[in-house]
């Protein structure tokens, strides 16, 4: 969308999906420093089980897509959250479904000076026990470059281990009533560490809740 002199907008359409590069992009986007487009798609790709994309501008003012990565079901399936980036240019984000336990994975995406990508699986989520599965949300990362997020039962934390795996600390598990359940959203960092986020049903009321989590 775009603003004219007089304060109207005019569409224009960058990019229309045609299910084999992918389908349904519920996520938004993120942008890199050269202007690139990045995001998922939540079906489609490869393997119809997503994929995330980058939308780049040629010089005569059209968008090209390149398929950075297909999901196979084996390294997650279905991203309903988009991606992240991190100071040296890697992408961060979560799947919903599939994976090792069928609930869902975090990835990396490893950008080469060839212009490929490889991915990583950062971890498996087990939506059985007090781990969560079955993200919808993205991630956010902090300085140090933990990882956070939630799943429709927790917020939880990723930590980087010396030996390349990755180590979930769950930080809250909801209970369901009280403090809310049905956690769909992305969190946000205020400048003090402190995580705020929202639930989609619980609380008092039985119609969500706003919750702040402190270290």
């Amino acid at each position: 969308m775009k603003p004219s002199a007089k304060g109207t907008w005019r569409e224009k359409v960058l990019y229309t999906f045609t299910g084999g590069d992918g389908d349904k992009p519920y996520a938004g986007l993120a942008w890199d420093t050269a202007g690139n487009l990045y995001g998922t798609t939540y079906q489609g790709t490869a393997h119809g089980s997503g994929g995330v994309f980058q939308l780049k501008r040629t010089a005569n003012g059209t968008w090209t897509l390149k398929v950075l990565h297909s999901f196979d079901a084996k390294d997650g399936c279905w991203p309903f959250a988009g991606v992240i980036f991190d100071a040296s240019g890697n992408l961060y984000g979560t799947t919903e479904h599939c994976g090792t336990l069928d609930s869902g994975t975090a990835f990396q995406l490893k950008p080469s000076s060839e212009g490929r990508w490889t991915e990583t699986v950062l971890h498996n989520f087990n939506d059985v026990g007090e781990g969560g599965g079955n993200p919808y949300a993205g991630l956010i990362s902090d300085a140090a470059g933990n990882l956070y997020g939630t799943t429709p039962g927790n917020v939880f934390e990723l930590t980087p281990g010396s030996n390349g795996h990755w180590v979930e600390k769950v930080l809250h598990n909801f209970n369901g009533k009280g403090d809310g359940n049905a956690v769909y959203g992305a969190l946000i960092f205020d400048t003090a560490g402190n995580l705020y986020g929202t639930t989609f049903a619980g609380g008092a009321y039985g119609y969500g809740t706003v919750f702040k989590i402190a270290p």
